[in-house]
């Protein structure tokens, strides 16, 4: 694994973050710095990972010692996160949450209309 493919493993990860949760920056140190809190906890472990390996890339002494396996474990890792995330999913996610509250809201009324009716004698 040379130094190109680790910066092109970067590279894809930071833009699937671009496309699929709208992240800005140059770079994937700085999509992660800017946007990082909209990964779980184990993914931005290993996006992390892979930036800082990214960047140890470029110097040809910190590549040969670098756990190459280990970077493409972090590679495949994100990717999995990041590439089911698409635009029907996003939509399909924010209308099953808009129908969930929706529906919650009308519980909680009729909850409380019955709840005033009983204790006014009605019921």
């Amino acid at each position: 694994m040379g130094s190109v493919s680790v910066q092109q493993m970067a590279d894809r990860v930071a833009a699937l973050m671009e496309e699929r949760l709208r992240m800005r920056g140059a770079g994937l140190a700085e999509k992660l710095r800017r946007g990082g809190r909209a990964l779980p906890r184990r993914i931005r472990a290993e996006a992390e990972l892979l930036a800082a390996a990214a960047e140890k890339a470029q110097v040809p002494k910190l590549l040969v010692q670098m756990d190459h396996a280990r970077v493409a474990a972090a590679y495949d890792a994100c990717v999995r996160y990041l590439h089911p995330l698409g635009r029907t999913a996003r939509v399909r996610g924010y209308v099953l949450d808009l129908a969930a509250a929706s529906g919650f809201a009308l519980v909680v009324t009729a909850a409380l209309v019955v709840g005033v009716l009983v204790w006014r004698g009605f019921l």
